[in-house]
């Protein structure tokens, strides 16, 4: 293996969270959506922890409402920057995600095929490594869904889980912080529908 080659490693002083647009009216059409949900706040409330930035989007709310409740962004005083390019990569996002110092972002969120792989293509093109957390991304249909990751692997983003990823930020249990990150996944994420039964 080339010595250039990326690896694709999550070191938390590196790493930035991205929500993507888990907004109230895709409930109910987004397959596995409160499963996504419960996924991403687990990413948010570890994100939180280890001092992550946090960037959190809405797609056209006037239309789309506003980010679901159970995420209570409110409470961690992150406001969602508005939107109506699919991309989350709009200039004032990128502007805090730059002054952040984050090389790697985290990318969750719907949909899968649209709004999360624009983000992904974008990012990558800004120089990101970017990690696509598989059981916290959907879409309405699964074959939307699996062809975007897919289609996000060839370009460059690393697929992975979100279990993988939170234990990827910590390093192991020497971590200060790992016995509070490990009740957070201490019960397994939810059936996100990435393997035919």
């Amino acid at each position: 293996m080339s010595s250039t080659a990326k690896i694709g490693r999550l070191v938390a002083k590196n790493a930035a969270l991205f929500l993507c647009d888990m907004q109230e009216k895709f409930r109910g059409r987004i397959a596995y959506y409160p499963e996504i949900l419960q996924v991403s706040k687990r990413l948010l409330d570890s994100a939180k922890l280890l001092d992550i930035p946090i960037v959190a989007t809405e797609q056209y709310p006037k239309g789309l409402g506003h980010t679901v409740p159970e995420l209570n962004l409110s409470a961690s005083g992150i406001k969602p920057f508005e939107k109506s390019s699919f991309s989350m990569c709009i200039p004032a996002v990128l502007e805090k995600l730059k002054s952040s110092g984050a090389s790697a972002v985290m990318v969750c969120g719907i949909e899968a095929h649209v709004c999360v792989q624009h983000t992904t293509l974008a990012l990558i093109e800004h120089g990101f490594d970017v990690h696509i957390i598989a059981d916290a991304c959907s879409s309405r249909t699964m074959i939307d869904r699996m062809y975007a990751f897919k289609r996000m692997k060839q370009s460059g983003a690393f697929i992975t889980t979100s279990e993988s990823a939170i234990l990827g930020l910590v390093e192991g249990s020497a971590h200060p912080k790992f016995r509070e990150v490990q009740k957070i996944i201490w019960e397994s994420a939810p059936d996100t529908g990435l393997l035919k039964k």
